[in-house]
Formats: C-alpha cells, structure tokens, sequence
C-alpha cells in the first residue's frame, strides 16, 4: 500500500483518535515492534479505507483493527510470535461476501483454537447485505465486519490460503497450501439466492476444519430457514 496520509490535513477528531490507536498498539507489541513500524502500520491501514470511505467517522477504528491483524501477521512472520495455531486466509474479489462468510462460520465454529482472516483483490467499500442477512439466518453476526486488501505479510502469515474466484489476482507465496473452492458469486443476488453459496461455505469450513484437526465445538445454530 501507498501511503498518502499527511497528518496536517486531518480534522482534530481524527488525529486524537488514531492517537489514541498507536498507543494501544505500542502497549499491546511492546517489545516486539518499534513505535515507527507500529505508526507505519496504522496510517498505511487509514489510508486503504479513507481512499474510499463515504462516513470517516469509523476510519481510525478500521485502520486500528487492520493494523493490529497485519502487525500479528508480520510478528509470525518474522518468528516473533508463534502459538502453533493453524492460520487461514480467505480471499475472494470484493471482500464482501464469499471470504465474509467463510470466514463468519470459521470463527464462530474453531473459537479461538485456529484463526481466520479474510481479504480482496479489489475490496467493496461495504458487505453485502444479503450475506449479512444470511448469516443472521445461522445466528452468525458479521456486520461489524469490512473489506480489506490483503498484504504480503498476511499471506505469508497463512498456512492455509483459501481462494473464491480471485484468479490471477491471488497472491501465490512458496510455503503456504493453496485451495480453490469454486462458488458462486453472491453480489447482486438476493437472499434466496444467497443462502445455497452460504450452505456450500458453511459445509466447506467444516471440513477444513476436520482437515485442521480442529473440531467444531459450537452446533449449528437453530434459527434457520
């Protein structure tokens, strides 16, 4: 990512709340990452959403959350955290509802025995409704969820890389195993349309996690069309 943050030109808001960001950040990487590589971070992460955000209200808290899951990617990355947990990435084209949902489900079924990131080649400024609505369906809430590139140091961070559809665009890196799981798009699609794609996910993280070694330790909710 291109950094074109100029700290003059931000309102005051912003500037005390991504303040406010980097100090939480440096207190949780004490030790492992220097203040200037923890700021980097952050205000390269404010720019990837302030290029396309409609309502700035939220977009130091994105670029918070951003920066802290590149930052624990580069920290494995470079050998300075290792847990032994599996990692996955899913990456689609938008970034808005086939990884979303995949990575909904992952989360909610591993808890916090594997991790799950999502990205995009070309992210969607919001998710798509229908997915969300979908995901409602199984009592899985990802509307606080956004769009987001990957970085190089996210996928290198990955044991797993889980591609929908991004083709050409998807990062290959020596190391990682790779799996095309081919869906259908669910942009533009209603709910009816979106709950099989969402099924097909649901079934295929399953069996990723039984791949993982991880089992499910949630049952499917109840609630369901």
């Amino acid at each position: 990512m291109t950094s074109t943050w100029h700290r003059e030109t931000l309102p005051i808001d912003q500037k005390l709340a991504l303040k406010t960001a980097a100090s939480r950040l440096r207190t949780e990487f004490d030790g492992i990452f220097g203040q200037e590589t923890i700021e980097r971070f952050l205000h390269t992460s404010y720019d990837e959403f302030a290029g396309r955000a409609t309502v700035t209200r939220f977009l130091p808290l994105l670029a918070e959350r951003f920066a802290r899951q590149r930052l624990r990617a580069l920290a494995k990355v470079e050998g300075k955290a290792f847990t032994g947990t599996p990692t996955v990435l899913f990456l689609c084209t938008h970034n808005a509802g086939r990884s979303q949902m995949a990575l909904g489900f992952f989360t909610h079924y591993a808890d916090d025995r594997a991790v799950a990131w999502s990205g995009g080649s070309t992210p969607a400024n919001t998710i798509n409704p229908a997915a969300i609505e979908a995901m409602a369906e199984r009592g899985i809430d990802i509307s606080g969820e956004f769009p987001k590139p990957w970085t190089d140091e996210i996928v290198q961070a990955a044991d797993v890389v889980i591609t929908m559809g991004c083709g050409d665009a998807c990062p290959i890196f020596p190391g990682r195993r790779y799996e095309e799981w081919v869906l259908p798009d669910p942009a533009g699609l209603d709910l009816t349309d979106v709950r099989p794609i969402r099924d097909q996910i649901e079934r295929r993280v399953r069996a990723l996690l039984g791949e993982l070694g991880v089992t499910a330790w949630r049952e499917r909710p109840r609630s369901r069309p």
